[in-house]
């Protein structure tokens, strides 16, 4: 059944797309974009804790307002939780990038992939929750660290928005 209702979500976004209603590669530029945004709100906050200057919470105030201005353009679902679950996905899935980057840095290649298919995974169900695929509280989904193939529900969130987003589009 799951197969079928994922079947069916990826034909009604190809429809979306071809009329040019839904413009994922430009949804995609914007995640990342939001997530370094929260980055920064992330430095700020350190930088005044650690230098004692509340300069940086003006900076980090500035930067949570176009974090919450470009969310409303991504993240549709007002109910429950989602807009809160959907900027702490984006926020994990941009540091287990980063934690990647300095296990490969060291190089441990093996450690980096873990990290980067977690991060990945995460960034796949900020995706399928907010493309309205995760239909389910998202306080209740077990993040299993399956391969694909045994049909977790992180493997066919990540199967199906692979097949969906493709950020090299123009």
């Amino acid at each position: 059944m799951l197969d079928k209702d994922v079947q069916k979500f990826i034909d009604n976004t190809k429809k979306l797309e071809k009329g040019h209603q839904l413009d994922l590669s430009s949804g995609e530029d914007l995640s990342i974009a939001i997530m370094n945004l929260i980055g920064i709100e992330e430095h700020m906050f350190f930088t005044s804790q650690k230098l004692g200057d509340t300069k940086y919470i003006d900076v980090l105030n500035s930067a949570r307002e176009m974090r919450k201005e470009l969310m409303k353009k991504i993240v549709k679902e007002g109910e429950g939780e989602v807009w809160c679950t959907s900027k702490h996905l984006l926020s994990a899935s941009m540091r287990l990038m980063e934690v990647g980057t300095k296990s490969l840095t060291k190089g441990d290649k093996k450690e980096a992939n873990d990290y980067f298919k977690k991060s990945f995974d995460l960034y796949n169900l900020f995706w399928g929750l907010n493309l309205g695929l995760v239909k389910s509280d998202p306080q209740k989904i077990e993040l299993e660290q399956k391969p694909i193939a045994e049909k977790s529900l992180m493997g066919t969130i990540s199967q199906t928005i692979g097949k969906i987003l493709d950020c090299c589009r123009e």
